[in-house]
């Protein structure tokens, strides 16, 4: 049986949603000086990126992008990051991946900022599944799609050769 792939998002719908994100970011944090926001590589990153680019034209104020690099297959949390965690305290965090799914991967960028005190940590994703192992929820998503536990659904953002898009395959 060919493996079939359904389009959910495609360029447009995925960049209404990312700003319709940035514009949630902002309104929830128009009283704030400095804000971080936290991409979870690979896909997360890259959301994190185009966030931050809207913000930075739209908010009064100033949003800084660290990256964290996770080992999803870990059973614990084995964390790299290109920046000082503290640097982050009394600082707004929003936490960005692309797709929630059971939860493990939230979890874990949680973990990066377990010992730092944070005026608050948010979370946004691009899809927010319905199965979560894990009790997490989302701040900001850009769709909730129930799918079934063996469909996969695919991220596809700057690639060479395919334009940004969201499969359900």
């Amino acid at each position: 049986m060919p493996d079939k792939h359904i389009l959910i998002l495609n360029h447009q719908q995925i960049q209404q949603k990312i700003d319709r994100i940035a514009y949630q970011v902002l309104e929830d944090n128009f009283d704030e000086d400095e804000i971080i926001i936290a991409g979870i590589l690979p896909q997360g990153n890259k959301i994190a990126k185009r966030i931050k680019d809207i913000l930075d034209e739209i908010a009064p104020f100033k949003s800084g992008l660290v990256t964290i690099e996770l080992d999803k297959q870990s059973t614990s949390l084995i964390a790299n990051i290109d920046f000082d965690v503290n640097d982050c305290s009394n600082k707004v965090v929003i936490l960005v991946d692309d797709v929630m799914n059971s939860g493990k991967t939230l979890a874990y960028g949680f973990g990066v900022f377990r010992d730092v005190p944070l005026k608050k940590l948010r979370t946004v994703v691009l899809i927010d599944r319905n199965h979560k192992s894990f009790p997490m929820t989302t701040d900001y998503a850009g769709i909730a799609l129930s799918t079934v536990l063996k469909e996969h659904v695919d991220v596809v953002l700057d690639e060479e050769d395919e334009e940004d898009a969201v499969y359900l395959r």
